[in-house]
């Protein structure tokens, strides 16, 4: 019901978060810890995305196979699964500090309340963006135990570019939502007005994540990492072109797998060749 797969979206971002507000490798506790809130948290809101939208699943011909109107797993089982999602993000949340567990009730909101929004906003897309901003602002407050300009940043970043590889998801399903009454900015604006807001917000995300770089003093392989990242986004948006879904897969999925990534090891990369080559020092 949950792919794993799609958790590279946002974990390289945590991990991020982390490596940057620790200027290295935080202690391997607490790396544990940030993981357990991820999986916690993913794992919650995406069963509650599946539940309060199995009646739609079941109707849209896209989405009738996934495993809830399918039938392969239960409500009871999927209402189980959340709430164990639940339980380990604020265990998660309350082992990494007082101000995560402070503001852990907030991010369950956002996360959780992001399957609702699409039957009121057209703005579905940047609270979905929102929710995966918080991976890399709440591994940086876990380390650092404040919140600060670069993971503001690096959060903006995220929020800008999840909420751009969205809006070309949701292209997928523009009738779809116009028929049941959905909200979505492709619904809203039509496929060309959807394509150029996407491209604006992938524009901003590369903005936010130059700043970043900025506040971090990075060199050259985070910038390398920044013109990659770049290079992926530009390729993303050519792919879909005119409206052009037939390679939506490779746009969605397989470019935007490998955004943190690549970003992530250009920023850990750095910091590795720094301290080797300050070892002998």
């Amino acid at each position: 019901m949950i792919k794993f797969e799609h958790t590279v979206f946002a974990l390289p971002f945590a991990f991020l978060g982390a490596l940057g507000a620790a200027q290295g490798v935080p202690p391997l506790k607490t790396i544990l810890w940030i993981l357990a809130a991820m999986v916690g948290a993913r794992t919650a809101a995406m069963t509650f995305n599946r539940l309060v939208d199995a009646d739609l699943d079941a109707e849209n011909p896209r989405t009738a196979g996934r495993a809830l109107p399918a039938g392969r797993v239960s409500k009871a089982g999927a209402m189980a699964l959340m709430g164990a999602g639940i339980i380990l993000f604020g265990l998660a949340a309350g082992a990494l500090g007082p101000l995560t567990w402070a503001l852990s009730p907030l991010a369950l909101i956002i996360i959780l309340g992001y399957s609702l929004c699409k039957r009121f906003t057209t703005w579905a897309h940047v609270v979905l963006g929102l929710s995966l901003a918080g991976a890399p602002l709440g591994a940086w407050i876990a380390v650092s135990g404040r919140i600060e300009a670069p993971a503001l940043w690096l959060s903006a970043g995220v929020l800008a570019w999840t909420a751009g590889f969205d809006i070309l998801y949701a292209l997928q399903d523009e009738g779809y939502d116009r028929s049941k009454g959905l909200h979505s900015v492709p619904a809203r604006l039509g496929t060309s007005g959807a394509l150029a807001l996407s491209r604006a917000l992938h524009g901003l995300a590369l903005v936010a994540w130059a700043l970043f770089n900025l506040q971090m003093g990075s060199h050259a392989l985070p910038w390398l990492g920044w013109a990659a990242v770049a290079a992926m986004l530009a390729r993303e948006q050519w792919l879909v072109r005119g409206g052009d879904l037939s390679r939506i897969d490779q746009a969605f999925f397989t470019l935007n797998s490998f955004v943190g990534l690549v970003f992530f090891l250009g920023h850990a990369l750095e910091w590795w060749l720094s301290k080797s080559m300050l070892a002998p020092i």
